[in-house]
């Protein structure tokens, strides 16, 4: 059944093999004639399918390629070379199945991710009966799950959706998610992200998001936008083609010339071939693609290597990105006899309906401290700036010194230790103080910019919105010289833009990240903790929580786009190699033939090169390990 579903998969395969038997059987009857003419029919057959296909690329925009199997096919015929015609049409119709098996091999990993989406879930018909062993379970598609639904995992199953852990304790593997290979241990109340597979015991979760907006899905979006994405082998192509096309129809000219013998003509063309360009380029590519998914990062298409593998500036936002993201409140700094736990769950209370990174740790803190937090009469934010609320019928501000001084004139700005950074809070119009936060950089981060420095990236700054203070301190301990503090979105993209020498990388985490993301050469986002709309305005998303990653990806997209380049080079120094050996009347059209099917085979074999091989990446002492992931990544 296996071997019938092949032939059907490739009719023409299947036609050419046995028309060229029928013709081989006839040739050794005796009755050339009839041999001649099967193969005349098929083979222009061929011919003109080939050429109604070339003509629908090149109104496209794309290159031809074909044109080199079309000319020997007829050149062949012309010259009464029908076997070798014959096996010209074998050879181009074999490598679109040798294509499909590179390419299945190169993206097993894309793939695999695939393969793997939940699909079923299994909700707790009673969630108040969450603790209860009888409760029923009813089976619905992951697609019916809602927030706040109960959901039992059972032992080595999927988790379908984000969602927090109800059970005392749970265990789950991540790999899929961060590459992390050992499991993750998790207490009642941590984040559970879909796509992770749960140890050996039954576990409860109370759905966080839908389908759609949970973990796994984003990253199987992600994949798909990948496979779906053409690599740039257009690009590829068109600086490869027309060059190859003129100087194999001038080697086998000028055989005929030289030679007096048309046949010479057909003996050096059929060594021409376009498989390095046609087949080997994308399957290096893809390779690529699935290597950096493997490695949890997730390229959004082909063209983003070739780019990624030229990055001669990179930009990074602070928090989030060179900082851990998790700030801690260092102190609580009251003024006029304001009391300090008051300034404190009135700040936090604001928080709650902030977006800005700050706003968790100040959450936390009051949290720690048993303050309880007031529910909003309004509040609003204004993204990177501040969040007004209304709270008990006070109005808190918390934000920026000058979006609070706006409010409050007599706001000053209090000293900041290196590494600090402040919420400024008014009160009735009134400033009543600040809350310093500190956000230590990632032990990674010194490294990742001495690699990129020493690896060809010649300009490397920090585009933040945060205080010039705070970056500054930042900047000194990673190793940055140029630092651009207190920004807009809107002037993050003007200097993104205006960065130089090209192509530029922009790293980010936040929303307020995604324009820049998007306006950058190349952006990558950290999403290692939730889907955000910088991951999709980003080419590149980060599934791991180490900024470390932003060098396998770099080392990765280089050593793919060597690696199509040297497949290619290959295929036309072997098909020019032979091309001048052909010319001296060495080698019959026939077995010409059958070697530029070796030519093919060995490009191809050396484009999956891509899914392996050295990168220079960092060493493992220097990666953050990525541990329980809570919450969603959010900064200005």
């Amino acid at each position: 059944m296996r071997f019938l579903r092949s032939m059907w998969a490739y009719p023409v395969i299947t036609v050419t093999v046995i028309v060229l038997g029928s013709v081989l059987a006839l040739v050794a009857a005796g009755d050339l004639l009839l041999a001649r003419g099967i193969a005349v029919v098929w083979v222009g057959a061929v011919v003109i399918w080939t050429i109604v296909g070339m003509v629908r690329d090149v109104l496209k925009g794309q290159v031809g390629l074909d044109i080199l199997a079309v000319v020997a096919m007829v050149a062949t015929l012309a010259v009464d070379e029908y076997i070798a015609s014959l096996i010209i049409v074998l050879m181009l119709s074999g490598g679109e199945a040798l294509e499909d098996f590179a390419q299945r091999r190169a993206k097993r990993d894309l793939t695999a991710l695939l393969d793997r989406s939940p699909r079923i879930a299994h909700i707790v018909e009673h969630a108040g009966d969450a603790g209860a062993q009888g409760a029923e379970v009813a089976d619905v598609t992951v697609d019916e799950v809602v927030v706040g639904d109960v959901l039992l995992v059972r032992p080595a199953e999927i988790v379908p959706v984000d969602g927090v852990l109800l059970s005392d304790d749970g265990t789950f593997d991540e790999s899929s998610l961060t590459g992390e290979s050992l499991p993750v241990s998790k207490t009642v109340g941590d984040e559970v992200l879909s796509g992770s597979i749960n140890g050996s015991r039954i576990v409860r979760i109370r759905a966080a998001r839908g389908s759609a907006d949970s973990q796994y899905q984003q990253i199987v979006a992600l994949v798909r936008a990948a496979q779906d994405s053409r690599a740039p082998v257009v690009r590829l192509a068109d600086r490869f083609a027309i060059p190859f096309t003129a100087v194999s129809l001038v080697l086998a000219a000028t055989a005929w010339a030289l030679s007096g013998d048309s046949t010479r003509f057909a003996e050096v063309l059929v060594l021409a071939t376009p498989c390095p360009l046609l087949i080997a380029a994308p399957v290096a590519f893809l390779g690529g693609l699935s290597r950096a998914a493997k490695a949890g990062v997730v390229m959004k298409g082909g063209a983003v290597i070739e780019q990624l593998a030229g990055v001669r500036s990179a930009a990074f936002d602070k928090t989030g990105t060179l900082t851990r993201g998790k700030p801690v409140v260092a102190a609580v700094r009251a003024v006029d006899g304001f009391p300090p736990d008051e300034l404190l769950r009135l700040s936090a209370s604001a928080e709650q309906y902030s977006t800005h990174v700050l706003a968790d740790g100040i959450r936390q803190a009051a949290a720690e401290r048993g303050l309880t937090l007031l529910a909003a009469e309004d509040a609003s934010e204004v993204a990177t700036n501040g969040v007004t609320a209304r709270l008990g019928g006070r109005t808190v501000v918390v934000g920026k010194p000058a979006y609070v001084s706006s409010i409050a004139p007599e706001t000053q700005r209090t000293e900041l230790a290196p590494g600090q950074a402040a919420a400024y809070v008014a009160v009735d119009g009134r400033y009543a103080g600040t809350i310093l936060v500190a956000d230590e950089p990632r032990p990674e981060s010194r490294a990742v910019i001495s690699w990129l420095r020493s690896n060809g990236v010649e300009r490397i700054t920090i585009l933040t919105g945060d205080a010039e203070p705070t970056a500054r301190s930042v900047a000194d301990a990673v190793g940055i010289e140029e630092i651009h503090a207190e920004l807009l979105p809107g002037e993050k993209v003007q200097l993104a833009a205006e960065l130089s020498p090209r192509p530029v990388l922009m790293v980010g985490d936040g929303v307020n990240d995604a324009p820049v993301l998007a306006a950058a050469d190349i952006g990558i986002a950290m999403g290692a903790k939730g889907a955000t709309a910088a991951g999709d305005a980003a080419d590149i998303v980060i599934l791991v929580d180490s900024i470390a990653k932003v060098v396998d990806a770099i080392a990765i997209a280089r050593h793919t786009l060597r690696v199509a380049l040297t497949a290619i080079w290959i295929g036309i120094g072997l098909s020019i190699g032979l091309m001048l050996v052909a010319m001296t009347g060495l080698i019959p059209a026939v077995a010409g033939a059958l070697v530029q099917e070796l030519v093919d085979l060995a490009t191809i074999l050396y484009a999956l090169r891509a899914l392996r091989g050295p990168v220079n990446a960092l060493p493992p002492a220097t990666e953050a390990v990525s541990g329980s992931s809570v919450g969603t990544p959010r900064k200005s």
